[in-house]
């Protein structure tokens, strides 16, 4: 039976009050082994269970615990899954960790595919790790959703894609969820000459089958740096090629919506602003379901921004501030400090868009900036009380950047306070007004500019 290190105890909670501490070792509950974090908390649902604890002094303690239905037992273990995360077993043709430079810290060339951390986290697995054992668990404890990489449903294209040859085979388990009631995400990287075109119309129009299980499904271009050497020599897309996406994506919106009244299928912000389009209302979101994709960022940015403003009065107070960005956001931040100077014309706002040489001029993200591009770029640039630093920059939980560049070595270098500020267009706001202004936040998504 697998041992679980148990890190920490909640305070008051039940495992405090039976006595249970740090450094204590999960046995079993219900004399069941446990594999991972779903065993775990499927098996504490119950009001009465058996828990197996080994202390640190070797004594294996047996406690019987009644509790309410679904009740946390306040346990917190050394590993968040309860076990081993696994990893990628593809080497996809734009795999973005195959195109880093050597170097940076361990955890950023680890390649996870792991479903479980798509219910966890979100992330989004191929399913070529998965076996028929692990869709079954997934369908008996109704785990949901689950965010899946497709990139195309032509089964023997997708096996080149991702360079494993069971990878076509795996797109069965997409009906099985389907059929299962099992909600899921799409994704499809597109890849130019290789996935697009016609292969594009295929797979949306194969994928539309899965509705009303598959919720929603993002085309995004892949992203490619300049650390290209030796692997498949993929293009960039063009203007026109945006142009094209974008016109077949809208065409299948507007059928889809025609006879489920959801849009389906969404076009990340990149192709917008590639093909010099106006960014989709509010409304074709369908309440933003692949924002962490990319989709809709810059509308749901806007808004907020706008409603967040709506909000306040106004006044002649002075400050200055800066902050950056990527350079595909750029535009739209600048239009943001633009509608913030109305109201409060006193407010000056530098905003720097930083180009990306660390991963090449191609990457134009904000997420992927590193530390030395945008200390290099700020240096002797004027920037005023303070730097607001976007929060998708830093690693989470961490104050550090991609290459390991910390916030208090960039304070340092550009003598200048840093301001963390979370991705939604309010939060900026909020940030470049300061602490004074106090609207409520929670009121924003009613409005819009």
């Amino acid at each position: 039976m697998k041992k679980h290190l148990i890190q920490e105890v909640k305070k008051n909670s039940i495992a405090w009050e039976m006595e249970i501490e740090p450094g204590d070792l999960l046995f079993s509950v219900n004399g069941h082994s446990v594999e991972d974090i779903f065993d775990y908390q499927l098996l504490c649902e119950e009001e009465n269970i058996l828990v197996e604890v080994e202390k640190k002094n070797g004594e294996v303690w047996e406690l019987e615990i009644e509790k309410d239905e679904d009740e946390d037992l306040g346990l917190i273990f050394e590993n968040g899954l309860m076990d081993e995360y696994h990893s990628c077993c593809n080497k996809c043709l734009f795999c973005f960790i195959d195109q880093m430079p050597p170097g940076m810290r361990k955890t950023l060339y680890f390649k996870d595919d792991d479903s479980r951390l798509s219910f966890l986290q979100g992330n989004y697995v191929t399913l070529t790790n998965m076996s028929d054992a692990d869709v079954s668990r997934v369908i008996r404890y109704h785990l949901a959703p689950i965010n899946i990489s497709v990139h195309t449903m032509d089964p023997e294209l997708r096996c080149k894609m991702l360079h494993n040859r069971f990878a076509g085979d795996k797109l069965k388990y997409i009906r099985q969820f389907h059929d299962a009631g099992i909600e899921m995400n799409g994704q499809i990287v597109l890849c130019k000459g290789i996935n697009d075109g016609k292969h594009l119309d295929e797979t949306i129009s194969k994928l539309t089958q899965y509705l009303p299980s598959m919720k929603s499904v993002s085309v995004v271009p892949a992203g490619l740096t300049k650390y290209r050497e030796g692997l498949y020599p993929l293009q960039n897309f063009t203007k026109e090629d945006a142009v094209s996406v974008i016109e077949s994506i809208e065409a299948w919106q507007k059928k889809i919506y025609e006879q489920h009244q959801i849009h389906f299928v969404h076009a990340s912000d990149e192709w917008y602003i590639m093909a010099e389009r106006e960014i989709p209302e509010e409304g074709r979101y369908d309440g933003y379901p692949q924002l962490e994709n990319g989709v809709g960022m810059v509308r749901s940015f806007l808004n907020e921004a706008g409603g967040y403003l709506k909000l306040l009065s106004g006044d002649n107070r002075r400050m200055e501030v800066s902050t950056f960005t990527g350079t595909l956001a750029y535009p739209y931040l600048l239009k943001t400090v633009q509608e913030i100077q109305k109201k409060f014309p006193q407010i000056v706002v530098n905003v720097y868009p930083i180009t990306n040489h660390f991963f090449g001029e191609n990457i134009t993200v904000t997420g992927l900036l590193t530390g030395q591009d945008i200390v290099n770029r700020l240096k002797n640039q004027k920037l005023g009380e303070r730097l607001l630093v976007p929060t998708c920059t830093l690693k989470s939980g961490e104050d550090i950047f991609l290459d390991d560049m910390t916030l208090e070595q960039m304070e340092k270098n550009l003598q200048i306070e840093a301001v963390i500020v979370k991705s939604s267009g309010a939060d900026f706001v909020k940030a470049v007004l300061g602490d004074a202004i106090s609207a409520d936040v929670s009121t924003v998504s009613r409005y819009e500019p």
